[in-house]
């Protein structure tokens, strides 16, 4: 076991955590020429560790690009890893396919951006909630349906929903089918994807307070993906943040936003607005561009744009390290 791994999965706790990523790696291939041989890889997620306990929030930020979503997408087993391990409670799911992915997949569960496009349309709403509960035979007909009225009225929908058709709906009561739908096999832990980045400001605070009811209600745990610091700040307990497929800082909530130390997510911080900020952050303006996944800098992915950055920087990779009491930093400034 690495250093990086070590230190990650050890818990304040002595129970087991529901989630393991052991150094996760998801490389795309570049295809070239007439016979589409692969000429390159881009680098969508580099070599991530981290675990996630019962009932916890994992926070995941960055910008456009860096990787959040594929992420997500990995520990649901929509992508495969290339290399690395997934645990989800006792089960290893990094490499498992067919009938035993399936039927595993009821302890995880995703809610995407777009509500629309992850609803069929064809089909009515109790139909689409239905639909787990039919494929893993929990119940006779009149159960489910039974079931299905009460995922709904969980979520704040009635029961005259069912016979109607997502495009009947707003798109916050569309996020609610698609929250119902997720917790109809009760999983332990659910994927937020931007799950309200799509939403009128409004409508995001009741989805937001929704999904922390739910997580008291089931026991659930999250991990939630977004690019907007302060939703991030309201629903997670611990935030992580990724630069070019890689976590650059991993902290308790109140520790990062009140102490960044990575340069990366100070310049986050500095940019988020916030009226009520406690603490008051000078603008850091970041100079250059993303680098590409496909040919990412040697060292510190991040020393292209840093203001502090070293020698080192350029050749060596910053190993994540606890600096602090659960402050993990990838940075040399802190080796």
């Amino acid at each position: 076991m690495s250093r990086v791994e070590s230190q990650l999965t050890q818990q304040p706790s002595e129970t087991q955590p529901l989630l393991q990523v052991r150094n996760i790696k998801k490389y795309f291939p570049i295809t070239g020429g007439v016979l589409r041989r692969a000429v390159g890889q881009v680098k969508a997620v580099d070599d991530i560790s981290f675990t996630l306990k019962e009932g916890e929030t994992l926070g995941l930020v960055g910008e456009s690009g860096c990787g959040k979503s594929t992420l997500g997408r990995v520990i649901m087993r929509i992508y495969e890893p290339t290399e690395g391990t997934l645990v989800i409670g006792d089960h290893d799911i990094s490499h498992v396919k067919g009938e035993q992915l399936r039927k595993l997949r009821h302890n995880f569960q995703m809610v995407f951006q777009d509500p629309y496009s992850s609803l069929n349309p064809r089909m009515s709403v109790g139909a689409l909630v239905a639909e787990p509960l039919l494929v893993n035979r929990r119940g006779t007909r009149s159960q489910i349906q039974e079931e299905v009225v009460s995922l709904l009225a969980t979520v704040g929908l009635g029961p005259e929903a069912r016979m109607r058709y997502p495009h009947e709906f707003s798109g916050g009561q569309r996020q609610r089918i698609a929250i119902a739908r997720a917790l109809a096999l009760r999983p332990k832990l659910i994927v937020a994807d931007e799950a309200v980045s799509a939403l009128d400001v409004s409508i995001q605070a009741q989805i937001l307070n929704l999904l922390s009811d739910l997580r008291k209600e089931f026991g659930l745990s999250y991990v939630f993906i977004s690019h907007n610091l302060a939703v991030v700040k309201h629903v997670s307990d611990r935030v992580a943040v990724m630069y070019l497929g890689r976590l650059v800082e991993l902290a308790p909530k109140f520790s990062l936003y009140t102490n960044p130390l990575h340069p990366y997510t100070q310049a986050l911080l500095s940019s988020a607005p916030e009226p009520k900020r406690h603490v008051t952050r000078e603008r850091i303006v970041l100079i250059g561009d993303v680098p590409s996944p496909a040919k990412p800098p040697n060292g510190c992915a991040f020393h292209t744009r840093c203001l502090k950055v070293m020698d080192v920087c350029r050749s060596i990779r910053p190993e994540l390290v606890e600096y602090a009491s659960g402050q993990h930093v990838a940075c040399h400034l802190y080796s």
